[in-house]
């Protein structure tokens, strides 16, 4: 996808077209692209915080997870919460 039609994406999703917001959301996934997921996340789209957590939790990102998880996301905290159960019954070898 040129520039141009991400940037023509961009701006039809800003107006409010569904079909836009998810191609974005589709398209960050793709590319790990945690600051588009993050401002679609922030303009309402619970498919990008989906995907975000998703990103975040594949990444080992525990920042980003935790910042979701303050924010509250449940994924995200159930994902710290998994992870800290993993890491109390980890035994080291």
């Amino acid at each position: 996808m040129s520039d141009a039609e991400l940037a023509n994406l961009r701006e039809r999703a800003a107006r409010g077209d569904q079909d836009a917001v998810a191609q974005l959301v589709e398209l960050a996934g793709e590319r790990g692209d945690a600051n588009e997921l993050r401002q679609l996340a922030e303009s309402g789209s619970t498919d990008a915080m989906d995907e975000l957590v998703q990103l975040a939790s594949e990444a080992g990102d525990l920042e980003e997870l935790r910042r979701l998880a303050a924010g509250g996301n449940r994924d995200a905290a159930d994902v710290l919460a998994e992870l800290a159960e993993e890491d109390a019954t980890d035994d080291g070898t």
